[in-house]
């Protein structure tokens, strides 16, 4: 198995990995104007991408994974609750659904809160075993910190889904897996995000404050603690749904 990570801009972190030996990839998370890094990394490692996923439409950047996927021939992937306010047609991902990559197989992890539509990805190389070996955690958990709730609306209904989601869907998860977050510090997404660009699921639950609350408190918290609004934003979401 590959894998690469890339510092995109709005402090957004993006993936790129698969397996090499059956010539499959993924991109994930990509920013509009690193398309051609992406194409340049498939070459460069001899892959196809066959997924270009979206954790969950994004509010501070333009998505390039509309464009990545049409370039490269590859279905563009967001969850099956987008369906309810896109305007294009897309490939629908649900809960516990399994992507094969070659070797490396991503399983779906719906993970609402942050925005309805959110997304975590579980990573397993079946070369290593049966284990799994780290998640995307797109914009539910930062290093650090978590996901806003307020971009949807509902503030106090959106962070209840997600203090469910962190707690039933990522901190069951074994303490030694990695997480790999949608963004580090400098994003709107979330308040006090690290600088750091991953961390694992037992250092979070014993440093990330947000992760020993009970549910009153954190959606207490993170209500009170939420950022600005990304700049542009509006109009950035507009051209991520628009056909």
């Amino acid at each position: 198995m590959f894998f690469k990570q890339l510092a995109a801009r709005e402090s957004s972190l993006s993936y790129f990995f698969g397996c090499a030996g059956l010539g499959k990839a993924v991109a994930i998370d990509v920013v509009a104007g690193d398309e051609d890094w992406f194409v340049e990394q498939a070459k460069e490692a001899g892959v196809q991408i066959t997924h270009v996923i979206d954790t969950h439409v994004h509010a501070d950047h333009y998505t390039g994974g509309r464009e990545l996927a049409r370039r490269v021939g590859a279905p563009y992937c967001l969850h099956e609750a987008a369906k309810n306010f896109v305007a294009f047609d897309f490939e629908a991902l649900h809960d516990s659904q399994l992507i094969d990559v070659g070797n490396v197989k991503v399983e779906v992890l719906h993970t609402p809160g942050h925005t309805i539509d959110s997304m975590c990805l579980l990573v397993k190389d079946a070369r290593r075993g049966d284990a799994s070996w780290f998640v995307v955690t797109g914009d539910t958990l930062f290093v650090g910190a978590v996901g806003r709730p307020d971009l949807a609306g509902h503030e106090e209904e959106m962070a209840e889904q997600l203090w469910e989601s962190l707690q039933h869907k990522l901190l069951c998860l074994p303490n030694e897996l990695e997480i790999y977050p949608g963004h580090q510090a400098g994003s709107a997404c979330g308040a006090g995000l690290s600088g750091k660009p991953s961390s694992t699921i037992g250092f979070e639950k014993k440093f990330n404050p947000a992760l020993s609350m009970d549910k009153a408190a954190f959606v207490r918290e993170v209500t009170a603690n939420i950022p600005p609004r990304p700049a542009d934003m509006d109009r950035i979401v507009t051209a991520n749904i628009a056909a």
